[in-house]
């Protein structure tokens, strides 16, 4: 009788193993396959398939994502420091303590994203889209942000201080709590309610849409 391991292999998918195999190129298909733990850096994966891949731990760094599909990919720990992915899906990714410093990503979507403790440090991120994206504890500091939507996401502990505003941020339905936006000009931000600015945590510097007012205290007691 063939154990189960045999049996494994007797029933995989060729096509499933060869197309796994490829080699990193513009447009290929790696739907589902296992890359983690390797070194891809400036690899060129423009318009790749990359549905539900495993990127765990793989070296990413400055990386052609242009217009890539990583909807439900696993990208946890993953450095994309550098990386283009102007129009790249990243939709429902998990990516706890992934490194996206640098980045330029316009026009990319991280919609549902699981990204908590994920570094954006300054990326350059324009017409993002972060809907019901957990954000918890993740950073921004110093990146350039606009026409980003935050759309009903978790940014608790987020921190946010020193971004450089360019655009309409919609905060509607966010979670702030904790939230840094010390030296963040928010004059010009969509959907924030005074409820949100009061459990957030800003400065003297801090700018906020003129129908809200700055709290009597912030309550900054980080960890």
């Amino acid at each position: 009788m063939l154990g189960p391991a045999v049996l494994a292999l007797v029933w995989a998918s060729p096509a499933a193993a060869v197309h796994c195999r490829n080699s990193p190129a513009p447009g290929l298909d790696w739907t589902d396959c296992n890359k983690s733990h390797l070194i891809l850096r400036g690899a060129n994966l423009e318009g790749a398939t990359l549905l539900g891949a495993d990127f765990t731990l793989t070296d990413l760094r400055d990386a052609n994502l242009k217009s890539a599909n990583l909807e439900k990919a696993k990208l946890v720990r993953t450095s994309l420091a550098g990386a283009k992915a102007e129009k790249a899906n990243f939709d429902r990714v998990e990516a706890h303590r992934s490194i996206f410093v640098g980045m330029s990503a316009e026009g990319a979507s991280f919609a549902n994203a699981a990204l908590q403790r994920a570094d954006f440090s300054r990326a350059h991120l324009t017409g993002v889209n972060f809907e019901k994206a957990e954000l918890g504890r993740a950073k921004f500091v110093g990146a350039k942000l606009k026409g980003i939507r935050f759309s009903r996401a978790n940014l608790s502990r987020a921190d946010l201080s020193g971004a450089i505003i360019e655009g309409p941020i919609a905060f509607d339905h966010s979670v702030l709590s904790l939230t840094r936006i010390e030296g963040v000009d928010l004059s010009a931000a969509t959907g924030l309610q005074q409820a949100q600015i009061n459990l957030a945590c800003g400065d003297t510097a801090t700018k906020l849409p003129p129908e809200l007012t700055v709290p009597a205290t912030w309550p900054c007691d980080f960890d």
